[in-house]
């Protein structure tokens, strides 16, 4: 009686067990892609930066290479280089040569590494990825009286039915906060629509401020990196976005 006993309930537990791994694990998948700032162009013309990772779901890797014009704002130089090998055994590194020789030329112009003036990771918890705050310079008051400080504002947008039921579509607003009273905030990107290339956007976080000088009294260049969490096959999903703006030193 015993012996059947404990037969029944290891049989349980081994039931149970098996019931849970065959639960999707939403809370725990998604696809989070890592970072490269590549730089500048040697007169800050141009910005470039690379994402990559293993998709969820599918388990293609892939690497994308965006090259910003930081005047307008926009994708140039025929950005961005798209690769995405759909076989189950690649390299995720065999993406990233093939998105580097297709930007090759592209890229040649793209000589300065830049400063990572701020930077948060994936797996940091900040007190608010919604604000993010740097020294334009080294030598800037340390006090913080002239610093680049950032604020991301979101909204929802009106969208799809299979979007909605995640919480999305959300926007966002860029914002330079002035520490000094006689300089308004001013406002550096907002979203008026969602771009078909966002996916189903739920949410946005600061990730990294890049400045470069270019020189000779030149406006300072800086391009700031924003963590899009969008709606994947497993979970939420990573991937980056860049905006540029210039500040006069």
């Amino acid at each position: 009686m015993i012996r059947k006993t404990t037969i029944s309930h290891l049989a349980a537990r081994i039931f149970v067990l098996l019931a849970l791994v065959s639960i999707p694990q939403t809370g725990f998948a998604g696809d989070f892609a890592e970072r490269v700032i590549l730089g500048f162009s040697d007169d800050g013309s141009r910005f470039a930066f690379e994402e990559y990772g293993r998709e969820d779901g599918s388990g293609f890797v892939y690497s994308n290479i965006y090259i910003i014009d930081t005047a307008t704002d926009q994708w140039t130089d025929g950005a961005p280089y798209r690769v995405r090998i759909e076989e189950d055994t690649s390299d995720v590194e065999a993406a990233r040569q093939q998105a580097r020789a297709q930007a090759a030329g592209a890229l040649a112009q793209i000589v300065h590494p830049g400063t990572i003036s701020a930077t948060n990771t994936v797996f940091e918890l900040p007190a608010d990825s919604k604000r993010m705050a740097a020294r334009p310079f080294w030598f800037s008051p340390r006090d913080g009286s002239d610093a680049l400080e950032l604020r991301l504002l979101t909204r929802h947008f009106s969208g799809e039915d299979w979007c909605v039921e995640f919480g999305g579509p959300v926007g966002f607003t860029l914002l330079q906060i002035s520490n000094t009273p006689e300089k308004p905030t001013r406002k550096i990107h907002e979203d008026t629509s969602i771009p078909s290339s966002r996916g189903c956007p739920l949410d946005y976080h600061f990730a990294d401020i890049v400045t470069f000088y270019p020189g000779d009294d030149q406006e300072l260049v800086v391009a700031v990196l924003i963590l899009l969490e969008k709606r994947g096959f497993e979970g939420p999903d990573g991937r980056y976005l860049a905006v540029t703006t210039r500040v006069a030193p």
